[in-house]
């Protein structure tokens, strides 16, 4: 359900990742400063320099009374920020008011959150801050070799969808990123992809064990630039939404890329979906993991979802 609900912000503190968007963080930055300032809104700026940066830079400015961010990056850079506020324990959660102006490829949560990708629209959905109270997922897995956790806000991808966004985040890292760079390491992956299998154990039902190419588990429902890999999510439920894909011939696959995008791809025989709040996941070999589009580690797995747990600033027409 949407809440249309003021959130006292105070001075805002803005996060920009320079690499972001192939580096439209640090190219646009000026143009995004100036329409700030000329919409009144109050803010000091902070850049990143390296990965995970954003999330001590969180850790340390909640320390000092911030609890207000504005993200100027891609859903990487919103998940370091969300993980900066989760991984403290000294302030509540529901504390936090998290905005976001887009620069990223995929920008997934945006298109969930109706958050325009035009800058000067997305700066005026800050100054009206209409707020939402979003639901926060939690993963932990393994890396190498040691236990691990991760807060996330929008999708987790598990299997193929894990190898293509590895292979992208290796793209990004040596300056080359876009949506075309995305499906080229989709179709790429796909020569190589082995099918896994996977046990499944939802809430307190029996547990599931299928030959699996791809599970994706979300509390949003866009990821990988738009495709609606969840489409029945909605973000404060209180429960994942959760898409398996078994094994499917190659062929199938590219038969199923543009139903990806509009969430038909559902009605497959091959695809099972499923609500939970407390997910299981164990296979053999070991599979891959990414949250929000970031790399992680692998299996086993185990989700736990935070009801209701952050303020977000929405836009006018979420897609829920």
């Amino acid at each position: 359900m949407v809440e249309n609900k003021k959130h006292t912000s105070g001075q805002w503190l803005v996060i920009v990742n320079p690499n972001a968007g192939s580096r439209k963080g640090e190219k646009d930055w000026h143009k995004i400063s100036h329409m700030l300032k000329d919409a009144g809104i109050k803010f000091r700026e902070v850049f990143t320099k390296h990965k995970e940066h954003a999330t001590a830079i969180v850790s340390e400015t909640i320390k000092t009374g911030t609890r207000s961010f504005i993200v100027v990056g891609g859903d990487g850079t919103l998940n370091e920020v969300v993980n900066g506020i989760f991984n403290q324990h000294n302030v509540l959660t529901t504390q936090f008011l998290v905005a976001m102006i887009p620069v990223g490829t995929g920008n997934d949560w945006c298109r969930m959150f109706g958050i325009p990708f035009n800058y000067n629209e997305a700066v005026n959905i800050i100054k009206t801050h209409n707020t939402f109270l979003t639901d926060i997922g939690l993963v932990s897995y393994l890396s190498t070799n040691k236990n691990a956790r991760r807060y996330f806000i929008n999708v987790a991808g598990m299997g193929y969808d894990a190898v293509v966004a590895a292979k992208t985040n290796h793209d990004k890292e040596m300056g080359r990123g876009g949506v075309l760079i995305y499906l080229k390491n989709l179709f790429i992956s796909l020569l190589f992809y082995k099918h896994t299998q996977i046990n499944l154990q939802i809430d307190n039902a029996p547990a599931l064990s299928h030959k699996t190419f791809s599970i994706s588990i979300g509390i949003c429902k866009f990821n990988g630039g738009g495709m609606k890999q969840l489409p029945h999510a909605i973000p404060d439920d209180g429960i994942f939404n959760i898409t398996l894909i078994k094994k499917l011939r190659k062929f199938t696959v590219l038969k199923q890329v543009k139903n990806l995008y509009d969430g038909s791809f559902i009605n497959h025989p091959k695809v099972k979906t499923f609500t939970g709040s407390h997910i299981k996941i164990s296979s053999t070999p070991p599979i891959q993991l990414e949250a929000d589009g970031e790399s992680l580690g692998h299996s086993p797995f185990e989700f736990s979802i935070l009801p209701k747990s952050l303020y977000v600033v929405m836009g006018h027409n979420p897609s829920f």
